[in-house]
């Protein structure tokens, strides 16, 4: 079994655990494979609208980032296959910044997520996976919560459209992060052109997506961030899927158990 979105203790917003505390952990689980996928530092000119300032890895590391986890690779080799990954936040308007980012450290990658973390309105961009607080905000400037679904699988349209260049990664980052916390704001949204769209978009560009199951550890969430009538569009269009707990901390590894990569 492969876990293909682990963070790190280069991620601001996660654990102080070690590379080996992570690697140790799915070896004890019986992983064959993860992928470390720590946040691409931001674009510099891009001012993070994280209220703490803590979306992307410090990039005065991330060298150091790259330089340990090949070590490590080459250490536990013979033990489980660790890929050297990042997570790339698509930021609308900002393209060109991010291929930069990548042009820059892709040839340090063997893998690589793409996801959907901050919606621009009005201008001004707001990260609708940061509280319930910041969510509510997102409804408010957008009028309701059906709005606030719409222009998130717009975003993920235009991430999955956009030119970053030959690193441009191939697997888009947990689809229904917008449900982050539906049990606080319920909305069925089955019925929403925009998410076949995405999945069809998908199809045709033949990306595969992050079966991020972290969703289950979040209070106001309690689902994978693939379910219900995503789960259906996805087994539908026959997409391809790497499983992902999205662990911040070496213990979260532990909520992979249990799930079959054939779903």
């Amino acid at each position: 079994m492969r876990d293909g979105h682990i963070h790190s203790p280069y991620c601001p917003h996660g654990s102080t655990d070690s590379f080996e505390e992570y690697i140790n952990k799915a070896i004890q689980l019986g992983l064959s494979e993860i992928t470390f996928t720590e946040h691409l530092p931001l674009p510099s000119n891009f001012k993070d609208p994280s209220p703490k300032q803590d979306s992307g890895m410090n990039e005065n590391f991330i060298m150091e980032y790259f330089d340990e986890l090949t070590f490590l690779k080459e250490k536990y080799k013979n033990k489980i296959k660790i890929n050297i990954g990042v997570e790339v936040d698509f930021i609308e308007g900002y393209e060109k910044e991010v291929k930069e980012k990548l042009d820059k450290y892709g040839k340090y990658l063997d893998d690589a997520i793409l996801s959907v973390h901050m919606l621009k309105i009005n201008d001004e961009y707001y990260c609708i996976d940061f509280s319930v607080e910041e969510f509510e905000k997102v409804i408010n400037l957008l009028g309701n919560i059906e709005n606030v679904y719409n222009k998130y699988y717009q975003t993920l349209k235009l991430a999955i459209n956009s030119n970053l260049g030959k690193y441009k990664p191939t697997r888009i980052g947990h689809l229904n992060l917008v449900r982050k916390y539906n049990q606080k704001f319920p909305f069925d949204y089955s019925n929403n052109k925009n998410l076949e769209e995405v999945v069809k978009l998908l199809k045709e560009k033949n990306y595969e997506v992050d079966f991020n199951i972290s969703g289950l550890r979040k209070p106001y969430c309690k689902e994978p961030y693939i379910n219900g009538h995503l789960l259906k569009l996805i087994k539908k269009y026959n997409i391809k899927f790497v499983l992902g707990s999205d662990s911040h901390s070496s213990k979260d590894i532990e909520s992979i158990k249990g799930f079959n990569e054939n779903l």
